[in-house]
């Protein structure tokens, strides 16, 4: 949908690097000693958080990451270290600074809830000295990248005068600045091209408390004003992110469906922003794709990222337009194939066809069935005109639009491409399928476009059950 999956912008993400610590386990019991819970650990995991987070992000899209921000002389700091070069992150702006420890949250969870968070960390001020050196390191690269995410936690790198030398050299440069902001006073942050606050956040930040579209209109207004914004928005968790734009705030919803853990779900937000405005979407189409991608995130457990094809399922499950997202034309449906198959070569994509004109239960149980095949199931339906070639006048009974509506409506269909010919031999031939399924009606015929896949499966049908029938029915009463 927003064509984003061949792009790679170079971004910088500077800011609180940190590890997201989970312990996993169950509880049976209550400790005789105290009140508490009895925790048996099952299994311990490390994930990447704060920056290290937008930075995971950003790289799960797909973009060049330079990564800049202080560890401690430890263990956990050469994991993390560790972790991001393994992801493919540009480590050499990441300093060591051995007076302080390297940051660390640790969460216990049972049944998938959160139920302690132990942090190890120092919030001191980073030294001026090392400060100095992280700056001029940072001069040449600047210059070269699309776009800084300056991601704040409060862990002591991102000083009001650090801060604010990293905004001026980046918007000299002309670059993109997102930040994500931390405490009541963001005026650290003034010149930036956008910040990324929550409600909550926007509300202590500016003293007027967001409840309603007309408050909110005045906190976003004021935000821009007061920290000489390029773009004010403000992310409003379930009801998506509001933008001012003149005089009003445009709400760009989401349609998250599931939510099990919000965490870190303000780091993929402001990756996501980044990578859109980087790859060339405009603002508001770069707000649709964050809001999508952190839909993904908020399903998972813990600290997550969402990939392009993660992001297109979701749009594709959960879209507004006619066919919910599903339905696509040829050459986007030919430019989808290859972007799955670019990102997951052993994606198993099925094609069957027909005209489903009037869908029944035998219908849903084939496409099911087919469905059941491979990984992506491809339904390539005929054309109004195909169908009255092929059935004669009366026929189609439904219009392609409104059958293509129902097709996307059902969870085993993942897309819909409509066909003008006879047959879809040259569909087949131009998207190059796996598995081309058909009814078992086909046994020891010729089929369509079969040469041009790996694999031919035919499929019984529920007996006595098809749209002629149907129609010749309704015609008879």
């Amino acid at each position: 949908m927003f064509g984003l999956e061949q792009k790679s912008p170079k971004i910088l993400v500077i800011g609180d690097l940190m590890i997201d610590h989970y312990i996993w386990g169950d509880c049976n019991r209550i400790s005789p000693e105290a009140p508490v819970q009895v925790v048996e650990v099952k299994s311990e995991s490390n994930r990447l958080g704060g920056a290290c987070n937008v930075a995971n992000n950003l790289l799960a899209l797909g973009a060049q990451v330079y990564v800049c921000g202080v560890v401690g002389d430890d263990a956990d700091g050469r994991w993390l270290v560790g972790a991001l070069q393994d992801l493919g992150a540009d480590i050499a702006y990441i300093f060591v600074d051995s007076n302080r420890p390297s940051t660390k949250k640790s969460r216990v969870v049972i049944s998938n809830q959160q139920v302690l968070r132990v942090d190890r960390e120092s919030r001191a001020r980073v030294d001026s000295k090392l400060l100095q050196k992280i700056y001029e390191n940072l001069n040449t690269l600047i210059t070269q990248v699309d776009c800084v995410i300056i991601s704040d936690y409060d862990k002591g790198l991102l000083s009001d005068t650090f801060t604010q030398e990293i905004i001026s050299l980046a918007r000299s440069e002309r670059k993109f600045v997102l930040c994500d902001p931390k405490g009541c006073d963001y005026s650290k942050y003034k010149g930036a091209t956008l910040l990324t606050p929550n409600k909550k956040e926007a509300t202590l930040a500016t003293g007027i408390e967001i409840s309603d579209d007309e408050t909110l209109l005045q906190a976003a207004k004021k935000l821009k004003e007061m920290c000489a914004l390029e773009i004010s928005l403000i992310t409003l968790s379930e009801d998506g992110i509001g933008i001012f734009d003149d005089c009003v705030c445009k709400k760009i919803p989401t349609f998250a469906q599931e939510v099990y853990d919000v965490t870190g779900a303000g780091d993929t937000v402001i990756a996501a922003l980044g990578f859109g405005l980087s790859a060339g979407l405009d603002i508001y189409k770069a707000s649709e794709f964050a809001n999508s991608a952190a839909a993904v995130v908020v399903a998972k457990v813990g600290s997550a990222s969402a990939t392009h094809i993660e992001i297109d399922r979701y749009i594709h499950t959960h879209g507004q337009d006619v066919g919910g997202g599903k339905l696509l034309d040829k050459i986007q449906m030919r430019d989808m194939i290859e972007s799955l198959r670019h990102n997951n070569q052993k994606v198993r994509i099925v094609f069957t066809n027909g005209c489903f004109d009037i869908l029944h239960r035998g219908h849903v149980q084939y496409l099911k069935q087919a469905r059941a095949l491979g990984d992506i199931l491809i339904v390539g339906l005929n054309s109004d005109d195909s169908i009255t070639r092929l059935k004669g006048e009366g026929r189609p009974i439904n219009t392609q639009e409104d059958r293509a509506f129902l097709l996307s409506g059902l969870e085993c269909v993942d897309y819909v491409v409509i066909f003008d010919e006879d047959t879809p031999r040259d569909l087949i031939a131009f998207l190059a399928p796996d598995v081309l399924v058909k009814g078992a009606d086909y046994e020891g015929k010729e089929i369509a476009g079969s040469e041009f896949v790996k694999d031919v499966r035919l499929i019984d049908f529920v007996e006595g059950k098809s749209s002629t029938n149907i129609i010749e029915k309704i015609r008879s009463m």
